[in-house]
């Protein structure tokens, strides 16, 4: 499948010749994350993740309820940290939250399950997985199938891959190993030099995040540049610095499908007035 603009006429728009991201502090954490793989290979294997209790529940679709949809669709996201704005909600309770996004009739959850910079954990995603009512996406740096199994035995249905983290050759690879096991992927690039990676007939569902990794700033004019390179049967979902209506009405006009929006809900006194409010930006 062609992309509706060639990657030298993506240079030449640019001006760019060296595609080359400083990302120092990406890839910090991904060092971080060999470590911790590290640890979870000597504790659990491929096998015993298989005899879990979610891994052979039939997951939930977020690609089929958000493609069919008029309205712009919504993945909630549970936070309690980022490393550019340290502790975002103090009476952190992920059970509440997630009560609260599924009285709202949210599309999909988002759990943050990475310890050391956002203070997650896979718990979150087990326990919300009990009492789910809407497709869970395990929201971390995955750079092991054995990360992917740990996330089907945990109760997601979706997981998030980062290109900027990823070889071509890995995203293919994690994308086939998680829809052989029932899970969809969310793939998620912030420029577009990483779209020479992706292969669209596998990755249909794409994340353009808004926020630079390497210096946090916020520009939602990234997903209405990468709009442009996408192919018309892909969903797209924008991600980070969507806090208004005006931002919604940006975006819309850019061709979003779906947004992913974590602290502007986390930082609500009301979750699920706020949250009411993004629904109705969210209808067109």
């Amino acid at each position: 499948m062609n992309l509706k603009n060639s990657a030298e006429q993506i240079k030449n728009y640019f001006n760019i010749k060296d595609f080359t991201l400083k990302m120092n502090f990406l890839t910090e954490i991904l060092n971080t994350k060999k470590d911790e793989i590290s640890d979870l290979k000597k504790r659990f294997s491929f096998n015993s993740f298989r005899e879990m209790e979610f891994f052979n529940r039939q997951p939930l679709s977020f690609y089929n309820d958000a493609i069919s949809g008029k309205a712009i669709s919504i993945i909630a996201e549970i936070k309690k940290a980022s490393p550019s704005k340290g502790i975002i909600r103090e009476d952190f309770n992920h059970i509440a939250i997630a009560k609260s996004y599924f009285s709202g009739t949210v599309n999909a959850v988002s759990v943050l399950t990475d310890q050391n910079y956002f203070k997650g954990d896979i718990n979150f995603l087990n326990e919300i997985a009990k009492i789910k009512k809407a497709p869970l996406l395990r929201k971390d740096f995955i750079i092991d199938s054995i990360q992917i199994f740990e996330a089907k035995a945990n109760g997601a249905d979706m997981i998030l891959l980062i290109c900027e983290a990823l070889s071509q050759e890995q995203i293919k690879d994690f994308t086939g190993l998680a829809v052989e096991i029932g899970l969809e992927v969310l793939l998620e690039l912030h420029s577009i030099n990483q779209l020479e990676k992706i292969d669209f007939s596998l990755n249909k569902i794409i994340g353009v995040n808004n926020r630079d990794l390497e210096n946090f700033k916020v520009d939602l004019s990234i997903t209405e540049t990468i709009s442009g390179y996408l192919p018309d049967n892909v969903l797209l979902v924008s991600e980070s610095g969507i806090s208004s209506k005006e931002h919604i009405d940006y975006i819309r006009n850019a061709g979003t499908d779906a947004i992913l929006v974590g602290e502007h809900l986390m930082r609500s006194y009301n979750i699920e007035e706020k949250l009411n409010e993004l629904k109705t930006w969210c209808k067109e």
